[in-house]
C-alpha cells in the first residue's frame, strides 16, 4: 500500500510540474518590448534649451507589438509614441519633451503601457539638471537731484 501511495504522489508531483511549464510564455513568443536604454541623462543643459530625447523601442517578438499608451510623470513631460502595431524585428521611437523653462534638478519618468508579454509596462527615466540664464547686470539708477525751490521776488 505505501508503495502504491508513493508511485500515486511522484505521478502528481511530475503532472503538476508539466501542467505549470505549459502555462509559462516561451520565450520570444508574442509581443517583447525591448528598449535602447533606461536613462536619459541631459546633463546640465540651459534654460529655454531643446528638452527633446528620444528611446527607441524594438519589437522582439514573435507577433505584432502595440504601444497602447505613454504617459509622463508630469505635466512639464510629454512623451510621444506612435500607436500603429510594430512588427517583429520592428522599430519604433518615443519621443519625449522636457519644459526647460523650469530650473533645478530633472528627475521624470515616462511609462509605456504596450501588449508586451514580456513587460506589459515598461517605466522609463529622464534626469539631468537645467541652469538658470546667467543675470544680465544692470546699470544703477541715478536718482534724481532735488529741485531748488524757485525764489520769486
Amino acid at each position: 500500500m505505501k508503495k502504491f501511495l508513493l508511485t500515486l504522489a511522484s505521478a502528481c508531483l511530475v503532472f503538476a510540474a508539466s501542467a505549470q511549464d505549459t502555462a509559462k510564455p516561451v520565450a520570444g513568443s508574442g509581443p517583447q518590448l525591448s528598449i535602447d536604454k533606461e536613462v536619459h541623462d541631459y546633463g546640465t543643459i540651459a534654460q529655454g534649451a531643446n528638452g527633446t530625447c528620444e528611446f527607441i523601442v524594438t519589437n522582439t517578438g514573435d507577433q505584432p507589438l502595440i504601444l497602447t499608451n505613454c504617459k509622463g510623470s508630469c505635466g512639464c513631460t510629454v512623451p510621444k509614441c506612435d500607436t500603429e502595431p510594430i512588427k517583429p524585428g520592428g522599430k519604433t521611437t518615443i519621443t519625449v519633451k522636457y519644459d526647460t523653462k523650469r530650473v533645478g534638478p530633472i528627475n521624470k519618468s515616462v511609462t509605456i503601457s504596450s501588449n508586451a508579454t514580456n513587460t506589459p509596462e515598461k517605466v522609463v527615466r529622464i534626469k539631468g539638471t537645467v541652469e538658470g540664464a546667467p543675470e544680465t547686470p544692470t546699470s544703477p539708477v541715478k536718482e534724481a537731484s532735488p529741485m531748488a525751490p524757485i525764489e520769486k521776488g
